[in-house]
């Protein structure tokens, strides 16, 4: 056998393969010098909360300086966390990502006025002032956001005082984040070829997708065996965010910690109820595919690290990141030739950071802020796993653009809810389009395949996540202790009632909790089954050229926050406080699992 495989050093990895971060900052003295302007201006935007609500200018200046202030801290802490991100093991970076969190909690303190002297005007008297004042009648939206808070929002001192803390509590997530990305160190397992390999996140999920069951068992114990050793440490962080959560909530005077949440967005949380209310009314179609997947295995038992590999064998298509950038363009054609523009410009301009890297964060995400690109983050490996992670980054990256390039500052960015919407609408445009041009059984029968595991791993394994993050906060809200035993207890039972009897519920999987992300980030993950139940129908309308569709699309994009979210996913035709989006996902589903079922008889 060869030597074991390492990953390479950030200084190793080509240029071209890297994000080019100069376009936010060409030095770090243009960096020093945006923090040391947002520290001087911090006692001035204090200052102008002595005349606020005098006048409709007062009013207009108060808020342009607070906003102007909120974009300059953003473009530091967008640069600081991308470069954090590049080598988590990189202390002068990690220093950036730590000043830039002390930095946005100093501001959030100094700004906490600004949300209740806005609440300190009456209805009327705002409204006489919007009348006044041509120039503030552009932040009505932003204004009228601020006053459905009212009865949420503390006093200037008490906001300011949370506010000021904004840093502690982040200090379980920022601890969890340091140990899962920088200070486990996994352990050496071995491919296909018997070759020692050293284990890593993106490593995980490639080996995972193993034909050989040897390869998927090792890999899988071997990180829970690290997961394992820390899960009463893992249990404590997850428990200190869940208790910031429910004291957040409880101090804004809302019923819980999910209603606080959603509220930001003016999310009904008949929303969440009715994901939740209709994954367990389809569990039987979950079934139904574990249950074929086991028998096309042909394993006396299905293990939860079965779930992942292809079921028609070695996978067919492979992608370098060169051939993945030219089948994302075929795929993405049908949203126009303005979009595919700035689709070739971010695979030009190095918005892009593409391999994986000693010390670099886990996973992929887009990130950025108006005034900079929407850069993306990736861990490459060359599978169509990868590709749809392509994809799916660029779907944000392209709404950011679309939106900055929409929307003034105000309204330049977007709620989470509608986030995964774009992200996976070109997921989903990606499966339509190998199921339009593919005619090899062979491969539709791949393809179909990985969109049911698509939707297995985001409809129902998020739902999941979900069902498990309302249990934590209701637990600690009703005082219960969150051990490492009971929170490991729960998510196995939970487990079991998903996937049913057709696959075993090994006892590592007891323990996923732990390595999972999204449970630090406060009533987020439904957010990506429903976003995808949504951009399944955009999907559809888009691919079958319905009249109006891309430009109702197009116009979701451009929207930003300009609208209340359900307000912009109505108007791109899918209204999201009904279940019609919801059925009409898992009708697709079951469509393309019987058409599954059908290729594998054959």
């Amino acid at each position: 056998m060869g030597a074991t495989k390492q990953l390479p050093t950030r200084a190793a990895v080509p240029v071209s393969l890297t994000w080019d971060l100069t376009t936010i900052y060409p030095t770090a003295a243009a960096y020093e010098a945006d923090v040391t302007k947002i520290k001087a201006d911090l006692t001035m935007v204090q200052a102008l909360k002595t005349n606020f609500t005098d006048s409709a200018t007062t009013v207009l200046t108060g808020v342009q300086t607070v906003l102007a202030l909120y974009r300059r801290l953003e473009k530091v802490a967008v640069y600081a966390s991308l470069k954090s991100d590049q080598d988590t093991g990189n202390s002068v970076n990690q220093a950036l990502d730590d000043q830039a969190g002390s930095l946005t909690a100093k501001v959030s303190a100094a700004t906490a006025w600004l949300e209740p002297a806005v609440l300190k005007l009456s209805s009327a008297q705002l409204d006489q002032f919007l009348d006044e004042n041509v120039e503030l009648r552009d932040y009505r939206h932003f204004l009228d956001t601020i006053r459905l808070q009212k009865g949420h929002v503390l006093s200037e001192n008490e906001e300011a005082l949370l506010a000021g803390a904004s840093d502690i509590f982040d200090a379980s997530a920022k601890t969890f984040g340091i140990l899962n990305n920088a200070d486990f160190e996994f352990p050496t397992v071995h491919d296909e070829h018997g070759n020692a390999i050293k284990l890593s996140q993106g490593v995980y999920g490639v080996l995972l997708e193993s034909v050989e069951p040897a390869v998927r068992r090792e890999a899988f114990e071997a990180l829970y065996q690290v997961y394992s050793q820390f899960r009463r440490t893992l249990a404590s962080t997850l428990a200190s965010q869940v208790k910031v959560h429910n004291f957040e909530a409880q101090a804004h005077h809302y019923a819980d910690a999910r209603t606080a949440a959603l509220a930001a967005n003016q999310i009904p949380t008949t929303v969440y109820d009715s994901l939740v209310t209709a994954v367990d009314d389809h569990l039987d179609l979950l079934h139904r595919y574990v249950a074929l997947r086991r028998d096309i295995l042909n394993v006396d038992e299905l293990h939860m690290y079965d779930m992942y590999t292809p079921l028609t064998g070695q996978p067919e298509l492979s992608y370098t990141y060169e051939q993945a950038q030219a089948t994302a363009l075929k795929a993405l054609k049908g949203l126009g030739p303005d979009y595919l523009k700035h689709v070739k410009t971010a695979f030009g301009s190095r918005w892009i950071d593409v391999v994986e890297n000693q010390g670099k964060r886990s996973g992929a995400y887009s990130s950025g802020m108006y005034d900079t690109a929407p850069y993306i983050l990736l861990n490459w490996q060359d599978n169509i796993d990868n590709l749809y992670t392509l994809v799916h980054e660029m779907g944000h990256s392209m709404h950011s653009y679309e939106t900055t390039h929409h929307q003034p500052y105000q309204y330049g960015d977007y709620s989470i809810f509608v986030a995964e919407i774009a992200s996976t609408t070109n997921e989903n445009l990606l499966t339509n389009y190998f199921l339009a041009t593919e005619t090899d059984p062979k491969i539709r029968a791949y393809v179909l395949n990985y969109y049911l595991d698509g939707f297995k791993g985001t409809v129902y394994r998020q739902t999941q996540f979900a069902e498990f993050e309302q249990w934590l906060h209701e637990q600690d809200a009703a005082g219960e202790s969150l051990t490492a035993d009971r929170l490991s207890k729960y998510y196995l039972a939970l487990n079991q009632r998903y996937y049913g009897d057709a696959v075993v519920s090994d006892p590592q999987i007891a323990d996923e909790w732990a390595r999972i992300p999204h449970f630090y980030y406060n009533y987020y993950v439904y957010q990506y089954a429903t976003g995808f139940a949504a951009a399944s129908t955009l999907a559809e309308r888009i691919s079958t050229k319905q009249p109006g569709a891309v430009k109702d699309y197009l116009s979701y994009l451009q929207a930003g926050s300009s609208e209340f979210p359900i307000e912009v996913m109505r108007n791109a035709g899918v209204d999201m406080t009904k279940t019609d989006y919801l059925e009409a996902a898992f009708k697709l589903f079951e469509q393309r699992l019987t058409e599954f079922e059908t290729l594998i008889k054959q």
